[in-house]
């Protein structure tokens, strides 16, 4: 078998290998094991990060367990939180591509027989998976868990809520500041499904990760012996030459959004998952969203869109409790990275106590299953989560997370307002310039316009704002963090730097929103339209470096902000 392996064939072709190895620390018995790629997003750059050199070391034990040798490579990410409030936020979602480049440098310019891919947050996560599917080696998913709420259940996406408070003289800089000093007690992703945790999920729900790894405590024991298993595994896929692509399907990512769905999860999956399938050679669009998620249940009582932190989600028992929620409606016949199908792996879960296990951990808190993750019974809704507009506005489509949005904003015609950058818009927010029936549209702040950034402050001053959240919408052609609620309608597409229709927008136009029918209008006429479209011009941004060639190459919105020349390579 050992022959058979990618990394002994290549001997033949580089002499250099094993010494330049040897120089590594390997050991000569290590040369002739199967060789496994450990790539992960530790660093020291933020929560989701730093504590994931731990994780490394037991997937690195696991691969020794089963007879391979693991080799640690590191690519960190950053933090969107991090670069919120200042032009570091434009460099998040561009960081996304270069990461899943850095990792396929990686594991192209050395042969590796398998790879174990360990990374939490919301542009570590989509890369590694992009990667995995683009160089298609036996391939196992970590997913790095979440972090433990603070005081009183106090996490992270509250703190947007606390600052807009706080510049409105709502609560004094002690109150301000305790909250800034506990929201993150420890290490792991964000405690709310915000893109970050949506992430986590999303490679339990494609068969990419072992069943139940999802969203576990970051500090937990749990997760350190489910990375040695997840090592294990790496050793026995190579073995058996079981590749991602042999795994991941269309029915896979069908799967996927219904999970998403049934969670809530973030409006930037809208960005991410369809990136994620072309690097597997499949065309997923906006409106397959739309149109999975119409009559589709949403069962999940957690932050944002509920009451709990998401450590919760694991404790009333994570993916699979969802996937047996929604059985009835999923590809139960989808392969997975244990070599069973989805089907099975939900029977030997049911059958070996699993959910039991799960559900201990509820007890000191006093609640059950069913306070978390709702049975599809009894949902908390029944048209998902997700509605894709189109319209005049929007020829491309438009996202709004419904579950979010106040009922009196599902219909509204709104006057617009509009802004060139969040800046202007948010102080104009927090300084009561805008008005109940306003629309404070934020534009050139899209993928070519500014990286697309996102409209994190400004959606939290709105709705936190009992009065406007309930009473004007926020259009961009931006996006929103994860934590994102209210009545926001982002990646509207073509964005304005591509000159679509939101760059025509002037001052006290009138905006038609109809969720339901799922509509946003211009009420302007076309003749107006075409005026203004001819006395248009770009504004010209300096921007330099990667920032420069990511504007100049990425592809809108609606087709994931990808690089234009990725677009059609990857389905081909």
């Amino acid at each position: 078998m050992t022959e058979e392996l990618k990394s002994q064939r290549y001997l033949v072709l580089s002499p250099e290998l094993d010494p330049l190895r040897l120089g590594s620390g390997w050991t000569v018995d290590d040369l002739s094991k199967p060789q496994v790629i450990i790539e992960s997003t530790f660093g020291d750059s933020h929560p989701g990060s730093v504590g994931l050199l731990d994780v490394v070391e037991e997937v690195r034990a696991g691969v020794s367990e089963a007879g391979g040798h693991g080799a640690r490579y590191f690519t960190t990410d950053i933090c969107d939180g991090e670069a919120q409030g200042h032009d570091g936020i434009n460099y998040s979602l561009p960081s996304r591509d270069a990461i899943a480049n850095m990792i396929e440098i990686h594991a192209s310019a050395t042969p590796f027989d398998a790879g174990v891919f360990v990374a939490s947050c919301d542009k570590g996560m989509p890369a590694h998976l992009m990667a995995v599917g683009r160089l298609n080696i036996p391939s196992v998913v970590v997913p790095g868990g979440v972090m433990d709420a603070g005081p009183n259940l106090l996490t992270l996406e509250q703190l947007g809520m606390y600052a807009a408070r706080y510049e409105r003289g709502e609560i004094g800089l002690e109150e301000f500041e305790f909250a800034k000093h506990n929201a993150c007690p420890s290490c792991g992703a964000c405690s709310f499904m915000g893109t970050a945790t949506t992430m986590q999920v999303t490679a339990e729900a494609l068969g990419l990760a072992l069943p139940g790894t999802a969203l576990l405590p970051a500090t937990s024991a749990e997760l350190k012996e489910q990375a040695r298993a997840a090592g294990r595994r790496a050793v026995e896929l190579a073995r058996a030459g079981l590749c991602p692509r042999d795994i991941v399907t269309r029915e896979s990512f069908e799967n996927l959004i219904l999970v998403h769905a049934a969670i809530s999860g973030s409006t930037n999956s809208l960005l991410h998952i369809p990136a994620i399938a072309r690097e597997f050679g499949i065309e997923i669009t906006a409106d397959d969203f739309d149109r999975l998620h119409r009559g589709a249940v949403y069962l999940l009582n957690i932050r944002p869109a509920g009451k709990w932190p998401a450590q919760f989600f694991h404790y009333a028992g994570g993916v699979p409790r969802i996937m047996e929620e929604i059985r009835g409606r999923l590809h139960l016949d989808v392969m997975t990275v244990t070599g069973k199908t989805l089907g099975e792996n939900l029977d030997e879960l049911r059958a070996n106590g699993y959910y039991e296990r799960c559900e201990r951990q509820l007890e000191p808190w006093g609640l059950t299953r069913e306070d978390i993750i709702r049975p599809a019974d009894d949902p908390i809704g029944r048209d998902g989560s997700i509605a894709i507009l189109h319209g005049n506005l929007a020829p491309d489509g438009a996202v709004v997370k419904h579950t979010v949005v106040p009922r009196e904003m599902f219909h509204a015609v709104l006057r617009a307002r509009p802004f060139d950058c969040e800046e202007e818009a948010l102080d104009a927010v927090l300084h009561h310039r805008v008005e109940p029936g306003d629309a404070v549209i934020i534009r050139y702040e899209g993928p070519k316009g500014s990286g697309m950034p996102e409209m994190f402050y400004t959606t939290e001053a709105i709705s936190s704002d009992a009065e406007l959240g309930a009473s004007i919408a926020l259009i961009t052609d931006g996006r929103f963090s994860g934590a994102s609620k209210g009545p926001a309608i982002g990646h509207v597409s073509p964005e304005a730097a591509a000159g679509g229709p939101i760059a025509l927008v002037e001052e006290g136009d009138r905006i038609a929103i109809d969720i339901p029918s799922r509509s946003i209008v211009l009420l302007v006429d076309e003749e107006t339209l075409a005026k203004r479209r001819a006395a248009w011009k770009p504004p010209v941004k300096a921007l330099s470096g990667y920032a420069r060639r990511y504007a100049q190459h990425v592809t809108s919105g609606s087709k994931g902000a990808i690089f234009d020349d990725m677009l059609e390579e990857a389905l081909s």
